[in-house]
């Protein structure tokens, strides 16, 4: 069993309170808008991290960091990207991929809105985990937390942070 912490939309911020739920996860996940490589840099001093970039990172972000991660974590098919969409209104940019070969869970962030939702129609789960970062609209901060066994993710919670 994996315990994961997923996060996105930084935009350079970080704090003791992010880096105690990362502690308490076996893994970290990052859906892009990292800000400063401070943040990750952090992330990976305390558990190990997988992420993408999103729009606002740099090209030292975008060395680090692909586009799209794709990778199994136990039994699950896991797609980070940052700029996704949702179920029924996915980019443009990955919408003919994800409808070819969908992933059981499909991550993105930039909204800065929380979302959790199954697409019944391609099978899969998608989750955004809001912003976590102070730079955005968004009025509470949040982050996912959730278990990965086999081919099953349960124990979802959301973390939630006032600004």
């Amino acid at each position: 069993m994996k315990k994961i912490l997923l996060l996105s939309d930084t935009h350079s911020y970080i704090d003791d309170h992010i880096l105690k739920h990362a502690r308490q996860a076996d893994e970290v996940w990052h859906a892009g808008d990292i800000g400063d490589l401070r943040v990750t840099d952090a992330l990976k001093k305390v558990k190990p991290l997988r992420g993408v970039y999103g729009n606002i990172d740099d090209s030292e972000a975008r060395q680090e960091f692909p586009l799209n991660n794709r990778f199994m974590c136990e039994g699950v098919d896991v797609w980070i990207t940052h700029i996704g969409g949702y179920p029924g209104r996915y980019s443009p940019a990955i919408r003919e991929e994800i409808r070819a070969n969908p992933p059981k869970l499909f991550i993105c962030g930039h909204s800065h809105i929380l979302k959790v939702m199954p697409d019944k129609k391609l099978g899969l789960l998608h989750m955004n985990p809001g912003a976590i970062g102070k730079h955005g609209f968004h009025k509470v901060r949040t982050m996912l937390r959730f278990t990965i066994e086999g081919t099953k993710i349960d124990n979802l919670e959301v973390i939630q942070v006032d600004r």
